[in-house]
């Protein structure tokens, strides 16, 4: 059996937002290619979002509605990157020896 520590937490979450984990040993294969290019995709999303969200926030014409919806997408988007974040640490971590 796997321990969590051999779990990849993928880049989606399943149904009612529970993540989902891939449990292989083959870093190249098809899943683990599949979760490498949508983790660039978010990644890639996030930067470009960042950029348009400066914007409207240096706008001084953007209304509260164009905010509330600015809040929104910018929750998806921390949502999608942090969980990028923490699948790759616990890659690093499973990875890499401990060093004292």
């Amino acid at each position: 059996m796997t321990t969590p520590n051999e779990l990849r937490l993928l880049p989606w979450s399943g149904p009612e937002g529970k993540p989902c984990y891939l449990s292989t040993d083959a870093n190249g294969g098809y899943m683990s290619r599949l979760a490498d290019n949508i983790e660039a995709v978010q990644l890639g999303s996030a930067t470009e979002f960042l950029e348009q969200a400066s914007d409207t926030l240096d706008d001084q014409d953007t209304d509260e509605e164009e905010l509330r919806r600015l809040a929104k997408e910018l929750t998806g988007v921390l949502r999608d990157v942090l969980r990028v974040a923490t699948s790759r640490g616990y890659l690093l971590a499973v990875s890499e020896p401990h060093r004292f």
